[in-house]
C-alpha cells in the first residue's frame, strides 16, 4: 500500500475477536507524520487491544496496519521497534536496580548499530550524552545516579516515558501516561510530550482517560465504544458530540 503524502500510520479495518466478542470491530484511522492523536473511550471499549494489535503483542483477526506504506501487520514488537515504533504500557517498565541514566541507556542500546559493533563498543554504547539530554528534558537530573526503584511513582513514570523516546522513534503509542500520576505532574507530562513532538518531530498516539490532558495535547481525537470508532475529529467537536457524551461521559 502506498502511503498518502505525509502519512505515517494507517490502521485499516482492524478486527480482533475472541469467540463472539469483538474487542476491536473494524477500526480505521490514519496518523500523519508529526501528528498527535488521542484515543478515548470507556473501560472495555477496546483501546488497549487496538494498541496490542498495532504493536504485534497480539495478532488481529483481520485488517491491516501499514507504516509509511509498508505492511507491518502482526510484525513482532522487536521488528517494529527496529522500524522506529515505540510504546509505553499502563504498568511501569523500568529496571528498579539500575540508575535512571542506565535505564535510559539500556532502552536504546538494542538499536545502536550491529551486534558485533555493540559487543566491542564502549559500555554505554556512546549513549550517555543522549541519556543526559533526556534526563535534563524530563527534569530528572537530581536523581540521575539513583536506582529507579528508590524513586516515587511519578518519577518512575517519567523514566518510563523517557525510555520510550531514547531510541528516537518516529512513532510512539502511549497507553494511559497519566494513570496513577499525581495531578500536579499531569501538566508537566503534557508539556514534555508537546515539547518532544516539537523537538523530535515524531508522531504519537495516546490512550488516556484524563479528558483535559487529551483535549489540550491532541489536535485529533478518536472515541472508541464497544470496539468501534464512535466519533473522531478536533477535540472540541468530539467532546461536544452527543453520542460521545451519552456513551463516554454518561450524559
Amino acid at each position: 500500500m502506498i502511503a498518502r503524502a505525509g502519512e505515517l500510520l494507517h490502521v485499516d479495518a482492524l478486527h480482533k475477536s475472541y469467540g463472539a466478542i469483538r474487542a476491536v470491530d473494524g477500526v480505521s484511522f490514519r496518523v500523519g507524520a508529526g501528528e498527535i492523536v488521542g484515543v478515548i473511550g470507556p473501560n472495555g471499549s477496546g483501546k488497549t487491544t487496538l494498541f496490542n494489535c498495532i504493536l504485534g503483542q497480539i495478532g488481529p483477526t483481520s485488517g491491516r496496519v501499514t507504516l509509511a506504506g509498508d505492511d507491518i501487520t502482526s510484525m513482532s514488537p522487536l521488528e517494529l521497534a527496529r522500524r522506529g515504533v515505540g510504546r509505553t504500557f499502563q504498568t511501569l517498565q523500568v529496571f528498579g536496580q539500575l540508575s535512571v541514566r542506565d535505564n535510559l541507556i539500556v532502552a536504546a542500546q538494542e538499536f545502536e548499530s550491529t551486534l558485533p559493533r555493540r559487543l566491542f563498543a564502549r559500555p554505554d554504547a556512546g549513549l550517555t550524552a543522549r541519556a543526559d539530554e533526556m534526563i535534563e528534558r524530563f527534569r530528572l537530573k537530581p536523581v540521575a545516579q539513583l536506582h529507579a526503584g528508590r524513586l516515587s511513582y511519578g518519577q518512575q513514570k517519567l523514566i518510563d516515558i523517557a525510555m520510550a523516546f531514547m531510541p528516537r522513534p518516529r512513532l510512539v503509542l502511549l497507553d494511559e501516561p497519566c494513570a496513577g500520576v499525581n495531578p500536579s505532574l499531569v501538566e508537566t507530562l503534557r508539556e514534555l510530550l508537546a515539547e518532544l513532538n516539537r523537538v523530535q518531530g515524531g508522531s504519537f498516539v495516546v490512550i488516556e482517560h484524563n479528558m483535559d490532558f487529551i483535549m489540550r495535547l491532541c489536535p485529533h481525537v478518536i472515541c472508541m465504544v464497544e470496539g468501534k470508532v464512535l466519533a473522531e475529529g478536533p477535540p472540541q467537536a468530539v467532546q461536544s458530540n452527543r453520542a460521545v457524551l451519552e456513551a463516554y461521559l454518561g450524559n
